[in-house]
């Protein structure tokens, strides 16, 4: 239907348009996609066979919704992309405030402007993305914001009576007829709030001041809301609850490949920064486990979250420490070196809320913490799982693990007395040379990956030493502006204990 051509009532009518309520609209067009193959949501990653095809469900079913889950699982998204499902284009009654149907008008407004005009009732076309109302529940929101109340300005400028209907200002609910109208974080609403959505999501009614309104109002309603909110802030009251016919669960991503995708659509990285900076697979790997680590951490409260926003902050700040680096040392090209990863601890921080054995170990330590973790989560991906072959040493096969022992060379070289300084802000070149010194380090890695490259090796050799460190074979300070890898032993009898200080990074540039 030619939207451009039909401008009064009597061009619709006779154009043969047929009025649908809205949850009929997006069913058939769900239908349709449903049959042709056509994704409904696009950009929505690791939800292909849990969180979509509920939603599809639902709206199938003609039902309000109510995601439930965590900080950052795509809550808010999935609700906005409900718009693709409406018809790109609906007609309505001109100058209605509540998008009126002209073929079915509801508000007083609209009615007269029928009843005065007949056929020759102007109408406008509405956008499909004109057709999407959103909320955030806050404490303050109160029953005039969100479903309307008498306007006493408008009453005096138009010489009306308080009781008649054209007194009445709006919320932005009725304002959302005949559309998607989302409420977020719906716990948040104060209780007798939520109350007064009861009529409007069973019978369409609204009441407001007192006037009686019969307005049937057409909406899909969409809300959200974190677990954490039932007990921290607030409930969603069990009336309410009751009249939202579809709850779906969200969830955070379930394999490091979905979590590396969702950060590779998301992160906001210049190409520029792209032709100056190679990022490993490695690297995105170990970025994306520091997630799944802190979802799992006793430090870090569950409740909460760990949101998607954390890996790709830190994606962004791990290519921006390489590019940095680079630009300090006039180098045309580098890669994201494990060293650069102290570089995506302030994307950490803020986005990991702790429980209070957390804060007593404080935002920092629990972030560097977690990034140890990854690296030996990941470490036993490449190579030979350490904790095994101390588990043959410590059950007397230590005649087979003399033999097996693939780590022996490099241990041996600490233990002698020796130790490895890698500074941020070294070249590339200082680093590989300096990497090279360590004994067994490169043949250990040409050993397991006789196919990588010379940038390959020299970031696997890196990653070694992390690796080794994070399963207490050497040591690893990080001090100054540096980092210092030496044998265990020595370093407990030295500086007491291995480990990260806050302090140390105090006045210094790692980036």
């Amino acid at each position: 239907m030619n939207h451009n051509t039909i401008t009064t009532l009597g061009e619709l009518k006779a154009s043969g348009y047929k009025s649908r309520s809205v949850r009929e609209e997006i069913r058939e067009n769900l239908l349709q996609n449903l049959a042709e193959g056509t994704q409904s949501f696009e950009g929505i990653i690791g939800y292909e066979d849990s969180v979509i095809p509920d939603t599809e469900r639902a709206l199938l079913s003609r039902h309000n919704i109510l995601f439930l889950g965590l900080r950052g699982q795509a809550k808010t998204r999935m609700a906005r992309q409900m718009t693709n499902l409406l018809d790109e284009y609906i007609p309505a009654i001109a100058g209605s405030e509540i998008n009126d149907d002209p073929l079915n008008p509801i508000s007083k407004y609209a009615r007269d402007q029928v009843a005065q005009h007949g056929d020759e009732t102007p109408i406008h076309w509405i956008h499909r993305s004109d057709r999407y109302g959103e909320k955030l529940a806050t404490p303050d929101v109160s029953v005039a914001d969100l479903i309307g109340d008498i306007d006493p300005i408008k009453a005096a400028n138009l010489r009306l009576n308080f009781a008649d209907e054209l007194v009445i200002h709006y919320g932005i609910i009725p304002r959302s007829n005949r559309g998607i109208f989302v409420i977020n974080e719906l716990p948040d609403l104060q209780a007798r709030i939520q109350v007064s959505l009861f009529n409007i999501l069973e019978e369409g009614d609204i009441q407001i001041r007192g006037f009686k309104l019969r307005m049937p109002l057409d909406i899909l309603f969409v809300f959200t809301a974190n677990p954490e909110d039932y007990t921290n802030r607030g409930s969603i009251v069990t009336p309410l609850k009751d009249r939202i016919q579809s709850q779906i669960l969200t969830h955070y991503p379930r394999s490091i490949e979905h979590s590396l995708a969702i950060t590779e659509q998301e992160a906001d990285v210049k190409e520029d920064q792209l032709e100056r900076v190679f990022i490993s697979d490695l690297i995105k790997k170990l970025i994306e486990q520091v997630a799944f680590e802190a979802r799992n951490n006793e430090y870090v409260d569950k409740k909460s979250g760990v949101s998607a926003r954390l890996t790709i902050s830190a994606f962004e700040n791990a290519v921006s420490s390489a590019e940095r680096r680079a630009i300090l040392n006039k180098e045309k090209k580098t890669q994201v070196w494990m060293s650069d990863l102290a570089g995506i601890i302030p994307s950490l921080t803020g986005k990991i809320e702790l429980v209070y054995e957390g804060e007593q170990e404080g935002p920092f330590q629990v972030s560097m913490n977690l990034v140890d973790k990854a690296i030996r989560t990941q470490f036993a991906q490449y190579f030979p799982n350490p904790e095994t072959l101390k588990k043959r040493k410590s059950t007397g096969k230590a005649s087979l693990q003399e033999e097996e022992n693939p780590y022996k060379a490099i241990t041996r070289w600490f233990d002698a007395g020796n130790q490895l300084d890698i500074y941020f802000n070294t070249t590339d070149k200082d680093k590989q040379l300096k990497l090279y010194t360590v004994d067994g380090l490169h043949a250990l890695v040409k050993k397991y990956f006789p196919k990588a490259n010379e940038r390959e090796t020299t970031l696997l050799m890196e990653f070694v030493l992390h690796g080794l460190s994070s399963y207490s074979l050497i040591s690893k300070k990080l001090i100054g502006n540096k980092i210092e890898f030496k044998d265990l032993i020595g370093s407990m009898v030295n500086l007491g204990g291995s480990g990260y200080r806050e302090e140390d990074f105090d006045g210094e540039d790692f980036s």
